[in-house]
């Protein structure tokens, strides 16, 4: 069977911010994934970590005092290089459509959340105006769980659900090949946690073979993750430290990584047990393991980096059963 190629292909992508006193802050370190068609992929990591820097950097919105490295293909398109006509013009909305952690931020405030999807549909469908437009609206707001008695309320009338709902709503429109959710969950009790995550599921299921969707989910609701992911990549310290199939990291064998075990340790319906110490600062970073001040299993050999070997970055990786009580209870998006 012929693999289709990626939706996305990131090699070495790091992000440095310069600052005007002090050394740079590595906020994201030689990151390597693919996304294939037909796949979500959920970037996991406690808050500081890069997540959100990644995808700053993918979609071209880094802060001036950013400084970019490596490669991220979208296509023929490496999304690190390209001038921000370029990204405004055909990459942005149409290529890639985001659903962002504050959707508050990104949703008009002086307008309906009808004339926003409007807009949105006129630009990415070409469809202008009377019944077809107003039917494009209901369609696009039905999609995203959005109740079509609230499309003429303004941003401001809308709870923090609902808000969210609306955001992903407009990322929806172009029907973008990839779909990157930066924390789609912030904010949102369970049940809508579940829509929200069944939603995207539902994006990137909608296509099969080469020309379906990827989804890249940036969260740190590992329950969401576990939900929907197919692959998942964990990052600490603005490294990705594991990758793997989704299956085997909340179940079967567990995560291998010493970090991704105290992650799902660290859940209230596991140990509840919080990570000792601190994450290094991104800008004081130690020449070897990021995580060995932190970690019961470090030895003298971890004041060196370790490689990525068969998806982990460790010199103590767990092994088979020994990680298998820290699985999670899988509930599962239905995907009939």
């Amino acid at each position: 069977m012929t693999v289709p190629p990626p939706v996305l292909s990131v090699r070495g992508l790091s992000v440095r911010f310069l600052m005007p006193h002090g050394r740079p802050v590595a906020a994201v370190t030689d990151a390597r994934f693919d996304v294939l068609p037909g796949e979500c992929l959920a970037l996991l990591g406690e808050s500081g970590c890069g997540k959100s820097v990644l995808a700053s950097a993918l979609l071209g919105l880094l802060p001036g005092n950013a400084q970019t490295a490596g490669e991220a293909l979208l296509g023929d398109l490496n999304l690190l290089t390209a001038d921000e006509g370029t990204l405004a013009g055909t990459v942005r909305g149409r290529r890639i459509g985001l659903v962002p952690q504050s959707p508050a931020a990104h949703l008009t405030p002086v307008r309906t959340i009808r004339s926003q999807l409007g807009e949105v549909i006129s630009e990415l469908k070409g469809i202008r105006r009377g019944a077809r437009l107003q039917h494009a609206v209901l369609a696009a707001a039905g999609r995203a769980g959005f109740p079509e008695d609230h499309l003429d309320r303004h941003p401001h009338q809308l709870s923090g659900g609902l808000a969210q709902r609306a955001a992903t709503a407009l990322a929806l429109v172009g029907d973008a090949p990839l779909l990157l959710a930066d924390e789609p969950t912030t904010g949102l009790d369970r049940e809508l946690v579940d829509r929200t995550v069944d939603e995207l599921r539902r994006h990137v299921d909608a296509r099969s073979g080469a020309a379906g969707h990827g989804l890249l989910m940036i969260t740190h609701d590992l329950a969401a993750a576990e939900r929907i992911a197919d692959r998942v990549a964990v990052m600490y310290a603005g490294r990705i430290v594991e990758l793997g199939q989704a299956d085997a990291f909340f179940g079967g064998p567990g995560p291998r990584h010493p970090y991704s075990r105290r992650l799902l340790q660290a859940l209230p319906d596991r140990a509840f047990t919080a990570i000792p110490g601190m994450p290094p600062e991104l800008a004081d970073l130690p020449d070897g393991c990021a995580f060995a001040a932190r970690c019961e299993r470090a030895t003298g050999l971890c004041s060196t980096r370790p490689p990525m070997t068969d998806g982990i970055s460790c010199h103590h990786p767990h092994q088979g059963p020994e990680a298998a009580p820290y699985t999670l209870t899988r509930k599962g998006a239905d995907r009939a």
